[in-house]
């Protein structure tokens, strides 16, 4: 019997962070999963808006960003490199629909290509979003924190890459399970307070 269990992909999933997570990089994050497999897995967390402006690192993007216009700390790996992550509404139409400059990742979501120039997507975007950095987890590391019941696994939503109230994500996208999740929209920022 072979130690390696098959890894379904969760590419496209979001990862929302359970009360319980310890981890202040993670407290209350929701992780859009861009990447995973046996060897790993990348994210970018969609709530973490910095004060910066995507003008001021990425002028040439930054009238094709929506609100709020800043760029978001996608995690703590890689902090000095820039990820586009933008919806191309009807971009699920099969492969010839998808622009240049844009990669899927998993329905009308996916990568842009930073070096671009935005002209080739700006007339197809539906929204983008850029992110300084990302959160990464080696081979194994994620299966073993969703063991240990730090993570909810949920779908996404194109909308909750553009979500123009980020610091309102957590609770809205566990607001809208269809199961006990919904129970944890509620939870309070510091249970000791109840």
């Amino acid at each position: 019997m072979s130690g390696m269990t098959e890894v379904s992909s969760l590419t496209g999933r979001l990862l929302v962070a359970t009360p319980a997570l310890a981890d202040p990089n993670f407290d209350r994050a929701v992780v859009l999963l861009l990447d995973h497999d046996e060897e790993g897995s990348l994210g970018v967390v969609l709530n973490r808006p910095t004060p910066v402006g995507v003008g001021d690192i990425l002028e040439d993007w930054a009238d094709l960003t929506g609100e709020p216009g800043v760029v978001f700390q996608g995690g703590p790996v890689s902090l000095d490199s820039a990820l586009g992550v933008a919806v191309i509404p009807g971009g699920s139409s099969g492969a010839d629909g998808a622009p240049l400059g844009w990669r899927r990742v998993h329905g009308a979501i996916g990568l842009v290509d930073l070096e671009a120039p935005p002209e080739l997507l700006a007339s197809a975007l539906g929204s983008l979003r850029i992110f300084a950095g990302y959160a990464g987890w080696g081979p194994g590391q994620l299966e073993d924190e969703l063991v240990d019941g730090a993570w909810y696994v949920v779908e996404s939503e194109p909308g909750d890459v553009s979500s123009p109230s980020p610091e309102r994500l957590w609770r809205e996208v566990l607001r809208r399970q269809r199961n006990e999740l919904a129970m944890v929209a509620t939870y309070p920022d510091d249970p000791s307070l109840n």
